[in-house]
């Protein structure tokens, strides 16, 4: 059995294509790895995402895991010396990974959230409490306190096929 690694030669020029221009730029310092707040706890390996897009290892890279460990908290970015748009290139890639059917089972979890109350983070019972302890209503005035842009919300998920992308209906 072989574990030849067959590289996709158009890959790298989709991702620059689609807006992550400094991709190239890159030349594998390792500071983007040592600067990640996620790489401390996990295996997640900024340098490794990048160059394997570099050289164009598409099915490395959007069914992983890896993918997905990314914070985007740009401390990377803030960092490198060749101001290679770090996050955005993780991003673009993510985007090519959900095209393809790929995400991280917590993203659906979030994306599920947002469909049915509007938010990301659910607003929690103790939350409301405590809003009401401060003279305020129980929801905030957004999508959970007005149905009107609940269904406004609804519709713009529709449109965009959304649930789909999720794995939903």
């Amino acid at each position: 059995m072989s574990n030849v690694k067959i590289p996709d030669p158009d890959f790298a020029q989709s991702i620059i294509d689609a807006g992550g221009k400094t991709l190239d730029l890159c030349y594998q310092c390792g500071t983007c790895t040592g600067s990640c707040p996620s790489g401390r706890t996990t295996a997640f390996r900024t340098r490794q995402l990048i160059r394997k897009a570099q050289l164009g290892l598409k099915d490395d890279i959007l069914p992983s895991e890896d993918l997905w460990m990314c914070t985007t908290c740009y401390s990377c970015v803030e960092r490198c010396p060749r101001d290679v748009d770090i996050v955005d290139i993780i991003i673009l890639m993510r985007n090519m990974a959900v095209q393809k059917g790929y995400m991280a089972e917590d993203h659906k979890k979030v994306g599920r959230s947002l469909l049915k109350t509007g938010h990301t983070v659910p607003a929690s019972d103790k939350l409301k409490q405590l809003r009401v302890s401060m003279g305020l209503s129980a929801d905030p005035p957004t999508t959970l306190a007005d149905p009107q842009a609940m269904a406004d919300f609804k519709k713009i998920m529709a449109k965009t096929g959304f649930e789909k992308l999720i794995g939903g209906a």
